[in-house]
């Protein structure tokens, strides 16, 4: 199951008590304070791992507490830290406070990158530190701090350098098929991708890029119709998008069209963003009228055909060459 939104509890741990002790060893009444501190309270973290790639650990499990420290003791001994609990998510991970979702906390994009959450408590003083040339005995210690607990939101948004974007039964589930060593559900009919594929496509020379396939958009869709809201937002950290357009409709450019408006009523900035076009289908199509779409839709358009396989070398190459020229 894919997963890219979650809702969970981090508590990090309070720390120990200081303890009130006294020194005592044989032929000595009368020792000393000799109380230690209270150990650290574990904290929570987040750290990233590039073998997953979905939320959905998280989805089952909502709260993660840390340890709590352990209290000091006699001779000046600090009580044990708690140990910290590391939570490990996909890279792409980003991270809001529940009370502000306006401000992110921390956006996780490297393999083994780590955020701190929660902290944990400090540990309370034992009595040792409460000696004086006037209170030569202090029965005086503090209790740990409290560990802080927050609620926070976590989203993910796929890694990818390619973003496919489409109306269903475009072809952009066969256009990832045929490009990468992907394999995407395909079918003839509305929403067969329900989550984000990703797929590996080679361009020889050992390069490579990641192309990630979002669930077909309806118009609507920055309105929270269709699915489209559920996905876009995989596609703000692609950096060119391959809009896919079914060259046998009737007016593949209108369609352009409602598609930039969509991913503009999402974040304007998407439509910032460099962009090819793949018009699809074109075994359905007659020739002339290929060619007097290509003029129309200018260099950035290459025809494909998922079926066939035509055109999808020169498609590769000239997604090659845009991230080339927007790295």
């Amino acid at each position: 199951m894919f997963v890219d939104l979650v809702e969970i509890e981090v508590e990090a741990g309070d720390g120990g008590n200081g303890v009130v002790s006294f020194h005592r060893a044989k032929n000595i009444a009368k020792g000393g304070p000799d109380g230690g501190d209270g150990g650290r309270g574990g904290d929570v973290a987040f750290k990233v791992d590039d073998n997953l790639m979905t939320l959905m650990d998280l989805k089952y499990r909502r709260k993660y507490a840390a340890e709590r420290g352990a209290d000091g003791s006699g001779g000046q001994k600090t009580g044990k830290d708690g140990k910290a609990v590391i939570v490990r998510v996909p890279p792409g991970t980003t991270i809001y406070d529940t009370q502000d979702r306006e401000n992110l906390l921390f956006d996780l994009v490297d393999d083994g990158q780590q955020f701190v959450a929660v902290k944990g408590g400090r540990g309370g003083k034992g009595n040792v530190h409460f000696k004086s040339p006037t209170n030569q005995a202090p029965r005086e210690a503090t209790p740990g701090r409290q560990g802080e607990k927050k609620t926070l939101l976590l989203e993910l948004r796929l890694i990818a350098d390619v973003g496919l974007v489409g109306y269903p039964n475009a072809g952009k589930s066969t256009t990832l098929a045929v490009t990468s060593q992907a394999k995407p559900k395909i079918a003839s009919y509305p929403f067969t991708t329900l989550a984000p594929n990703l797929g590996i496509v080679e361009l020889g020379n050992y390069k490579s890029f990641r192309m990630a396939d979002i669930p077909g958009i309806i118009e609507g869709a920055s309105r929270g119709k269709g699915l489209g809201l559920s996905f876009l937002r995989h596609i703000m950290r692609t950096r060119v998008l391959l809009f896919i357009l079914d060259a046998s409709e009737p007016n593949p450019g209108e369609a352009l069209s409602l598609l930039q408006k969509e991913l503009a009523g999402f974040d304007w900035r998407l439509n910032e963003k460099p962009y090819v076009v793949a018009l699809n289908k074109i075994d359905l199509v007659p020739p002339d009228r290929i060619d007097e779409m290509k003029i129309s839709f200018g260099p950035d358009c290459i025809t494909t055909s998922g079926v066939t396989k035509a055109g999808i070398d020169e498609l590769k190459r000239a997604l090659g060459e845009k991230l080339e020229l927007y790295d």
